[in-house]
């Protein structure tokens, strides 16, 4: 079993600079995250392959998006893809939402078995709003339909941080729900690891306030470079505090 595990939630350009800003900060306090396996969903998919593969939010920072919603098969993928590459990685996972293919339901994907790319591309593919992405002959949508962490499918850590863009505070009364089902998922995690230790990490209130109160606000790019030097800031300060923590 891995002595850390890194949970990476959704949310768009915003959750992708918040949860790629919260890894630097934690990294740069002495928290190995860039070794440790890693689960993301939607958004957290990319923070986690950057993260693993030694890449940083300026990496992705400046690419161009298509304005939302976006219709065209294969946009995702090629954005993922000008990142990425043909990179694989087995510390990498994924969680999509099959809707067509090999039966239906939440899926983990493995960065060992397909490429980053098309792991990104098909944890991302929101409903309405980014087109959804086959991977294997099979059909996927956004794995944040069924939930925005998945923290019960977390790699087996004696320690797992979960860094959770969406929740209260952020985009009004859905992040209050958001924010139930991440509890709900929190408690389940600590009553089946009852030795296991699982740090929460959610946007400070400077932070939300810039994630905006809609859905298509989170892929306000320029809010997006705003938040990260935010979310890099409280990822250290909870670095910091968790290695005194553990020094004590």
């Amino acid at each position: 079993m891995a002595s850390l595990a890194m949970v990476y939630g959704g949310g768009g350009p915003f959750g992708i600079a918040y949860g790629g800003g919260v890894a630097v900060g934690l990294q740069r306090a002495g928290i190995d995250v860039r070794t440790a396996p890693a689960l993301g969903t939607s958004a957290g998919s990319w923070v986690a392959a950057l993260m693993a593969l030694g890449l940083g939010y300026d990496d992705i920072a400046d690419i161009e998006m298509p304005p939302i919603p976006i219709r065209r098969r294969g946009a995702i993928a090629e954005v993922a893809r000008s990142v990425f590459g043909d990179a694989r990685h087995e510390r990498v996972w994924a969680c999509a939402f099959r809707i067509r293919g090999s039966g239906k339901g939440r899926v983990v994907l493995s960065g060992a078995e397909h490429d980053l790319a098309d792991l990104c591309a098909a944890s991302s593919a929101a409903p309405r709003l980014l087109p959804r992405h086959v991977v294997a002959g099979d059909t996927y949508v956004d794995g944040g339909v069924r939930s925005v962490t998945s923290i019960g499918l977390a790699p087996p850590a004696e320690h797992v941080i979960v860094v959770a863009p969406l929740a209260r505070g952020v985009g009004g009364f859905g992040g209050t729900l958001v924010q139930r089902q991440l509890d709900r998922e929190a408690r389940a995690w600590r009553r089946a690891n009852p030795n296991g230790t699982l740090t929460v990490i959610t946007p400070s209130p400077e932070a939300a306030q810039l994630a905006g109160r809609s859905a298509k606000d989170l892929f306000d790019l320029d809010n997006a470079r705003a938040t990260y030097p935010l979310a890099e800031a409280q990822g250290e300060r909870v670095g910091e505090a968790l290695q005194r923590a553990q020094s004590a």
